[in-house]
């Protein structure tokens, strides 16, 4: 490896993941002059493998706290840099930038952009864009149970690093069910007035489908000082609107959608959940149906006007190009229009 002056560690806790840690430490290990895994109580072969791609591995008895366990990961490296990835992540692209890491002095938090993958429908993938703080200088240290935040008062600079996850497949979705609640269960009772809990908690009833849950956590959320302002508000912003349509509530989702269209002027993901919620609505209001349309159509066509904006929190791919133009197309074909939803598939064709 280089001798320059500043070393990077790639630094994760484990706990069975097997199937995955290889993937992970791969991906990484060119680009770093150290990886650490700490084990937080594997049942399976986490740690040999771990070892066999070139990880030092540590051993940490969880106590049902993500920062603790972290920062003791953090305490086991002597770097500059610590990019800290879970083990369900992988780097896709960037390896030149933590390279350049090495001539960087350690004075800032850079953020890469995390590609969430769940499962859309039956054998079809999409991706969420997530953008985290993940390269830390070697001072920094982690605070909360769950959904841990690295504590400090740096400059934040994002980073060319997209990394890779599929925790939220459908297949490890239900072996994580319960896990997370249960701790933002926990820090809720510890700090009923976190807004970012109550998104975190919403988000994650929203996956298993609990959307009279979710609701409950993202009213709450909304309720509380400073979410509006929050990085993740757009987020929880289409999120709620989904929630909504499920559970029935056109009106609250409209009312809502109102309050919230300056704020999401320029999102495709605000104007997808919109044209998805009104064209509910005109399923189950079909004597609204005339009025409802054109404006169903004029969400997303608003989508293809703005485009992909992966760079916007929660922004799922698809949205501002492919997904919006499949849905509109179906509204044209049902209204007659065949040639011009033909040229929508044409112009936006699903990768």
């Amino acid at each position: 490896m280089s001798t320059a002056s500043h070393r990077i560690a790639l630094v994760v806790i484990a706990r069975d993941e097997a199937p995955r840690i290889a993937r992970l430490l791969d991906s990484v290990r060119p680009w770093v002059d150290e990886m650490l895994v700490l084990d937080t109580g594997s049942r399976d072969a986490t740690a040999q493998v771990a070892r066999a791609h070139g990880a030092r591995v540590a051993h940490f008895a969880w106590c049902d706290d993500f920062a603790a366990a972290r920062n003791h990961a953090l305490a086991l490296v002597d770097a500059d840099w610590r990019l800290v990835l879970d083990a369900d992540e992988w780097l896709m692209e960037g390896g030149e930038a933590l390279q350049a890491l090495r001539a960087t002095p350690p004075d800032f938090v850079g953020v890469l952009q995390l590609r969430d993958r769940f499962d859309q429908a039956p054998g079809r993938q999409a991706e969420a864009v997530a953008w985290l703080s993940r390269v830390l200088p070697g001072a920094v240290r982690y605070a909360g149970r769950v959904h841990e935040q690295p504590l400090h008062d740096l400059p934040v600079r994002r980073l060319p690093l997209v990394v890779g996850h599929d925790g939220y497949v459908a297949e490890r979705l239900a072996d994580k069910r319960g896990r997370n609640r249960r701790l933002l269960e926990q820090a809720l009772d510890e700090a009923p007035e976190d807004a970012y809990l109550c998104y975190q908690l919403g988000k994650d009833c929203a996956v298993y489908d609990e959307h009279e849950a979710a609701e409950d956590a993202f009213a709450r959320a909304c309720q509380l000082p400073g979410a509006i302002a929050a990085p993740w508000w757009l987020d929880l912003v289409s999120r709620r609107l989904f929630a909504l349509k499920c559970l029935g509530r056109h009106a609250d989702a409209v009312d809502f959608a109102q309050t919230q269209m300056e704020v999401g002027a320029e999102s495709p993901d605000f104007f997808f959940a919109l044209g998805d919620l009104l064209l509910d609505l005109a399923a189950t209001q079909p004597e609204q149906a005339g009025e409802l349309l054109p404006m169903v159509e004029a969400a997303w066509q608003r989508c293809l006007e703005l485009g992909e904006r992966p760079e916007q929190a929660g922004a799922v791919a698809g949205r501002g190009s492919f997904l919006a133009a499949h849905n509109l197309a179906l509204v044209l074909e049902g209204t007659d229009r065949a040639a011009g939803a033909a040229a929508l598939r044409a112009a936006h064709p699903w990768p």
